[in-house]
């Protein structure tokens, strides 16, 4: 049976998120490979709207650790994050004072690891404002109703993490990253080329073997790639190149001068479908 005769008997695939989204590109086809391929930029709405000012300060930093600068002000503002509210203190009679919510929280969180509750809070903005499923949270994610699911949406909704409108806050530094990537990393550049090292393919669906090095992967809905060959090694055998758009990149390491993703040179990258080659360590 030819590789067509058996995708037109094959059940259909499960569902790649939600039919809307807050970006203007159909779900399906921002996960597409077509889109990886081809991207356009994926402006949340309102986004620029509701942060005026912000932006206006970014336009006038001549460096990007002046707009860093700006970013951090900004932050420390309009949701009150100031450098004692990233981590719990203790009050005066042992209890024990609850801070609100911080992006640089979720970043720790995800360091240690992309399955913390932290990560599926992460996964949980991508899935409201990209529409994108995740495939994966300490299992894979065959279909919503699973146990790895039901572990995501109640991780995802925790009231620990969303007392501060985390979301907006992301959203505002997915801007920025947006607008750091255009004016200062990869001016006119449509694509980043970035690396992830794996040692197993769990928490990646092959979709198609193109040949003998290129396959094309299902990622999951936010996933880290760093932009150094030599630092995937050390994160797995199996070495994925990728072709990434720029508007998938959600954060990188130079963003910002002091974050807890700094040591490895990360890109943070909305998944999807990707072509990657894969190499051998």
């Amino acid at each position: 049976m030819t590789i067509a005769a058996r995708a037109s008997t094959a059940p259909p695939p499960p569902a790649v998120g939600h039919s809307t989204n807050l970006v203007g590109v159909p779900t399906p086809l921002l996960a597409s490979r077509a889109y990886n391929e081809h991207p356009v930029p994926l402006p949340i709405a309102g986004v620029r709207e509701m942060n005026r000012s912000f932006f206006t300060m970014l336009d006038d930093s001549p460096t990007l650790a002046d707009a860093a600068e700006a970013f951090h002000k900004y932050m420390a503002a309009v949701f009150d994050l100031e450098p004692e509210q990233h981590e719990k203190a203790r009050r005066s009679d042992g209890g024990v004072r609850r801070f609100r919510s911080s992006y640089l929280r979720l970043f720790k969180g995800w360091g240690y690891d992309n399955n913390s509750p932290e990560g599926a809070v992460l996964k949980g903005w991508v899935e409201s404002r990209f529409g994108l499923f995740p495939t994966f949270h300490k299992g894979p994610i065959p279909a919503m109703g699973c146990k790895a699911w039901a572990d995501y949406i109640s991780e995802k909704m925790s009231s620990r993490f969303h007392n501060n409108s985390i979301y907006v806050q992301l959203d505002i530094m997915y801007g920025f990253c947006q607008w750091a990537l255009e004016r200062f990393i990869a001016p006119g550049e449509s694509h980043l080329t970035l690396w992830r090292g794996v040692n197993d393919y769990d928490e990646h669906q092959m979709v198609e073997r193109l040949d003998k090095r290129r396959v094309v992967i299902r990622m999951n809905n936010l996933v880290s790639f760093t932009s150094e060959r030599e630092i995937a090694d050390c994160f797995g055998d199996n070495i994925l190149e990728a072709r990434v758009p720029a508007a998938k990149v959600v954060f990188f390491s130079r963003l910002l001068p002091v974050h807890p993703l700094k040591g490895e040179d990360e890109f943070l990258v909305i998944g999807g479908d990707y072509a990657v080659n894969v190499s051998y360590f």
